[in-house]
């Protein structure tokens, strides 16, 4: 495990120590697990990539499929 020196605006040391006081855990503990969750949150991939090439391989014309659809309103 590596040691890391951050500087933190005292408004942020504040709510840090308020969540150690209410979670009964440690200062470092906390910052783990925040910059886990950012880390995670970072290598999701971005709105609406994973649906890149959903319509590939379907035998329906989109644009037909579409006005199709519209077509019931």
């Amino acid at each position: 495990m590596s040691r890391i020196l951050i500087d933190l605006t005292d408004a942020q040391v504040e709510e840090l120590a308020a969540l150690v006081q209410t979670e009964h855990r440690s200062r470092a503990a906390i910052i783990r697990e925040a910059i886990e969750s950012y880390i995670a949150q970072r290598k999701r991939p971005a709105e609406g990539e994973d649906v890149f090439g959903a319509w590939k391989g379907r035998q329906v014309d989109g644009l037909d499929y579409q006005r199709e659809l519209r077509s019931e309103w």
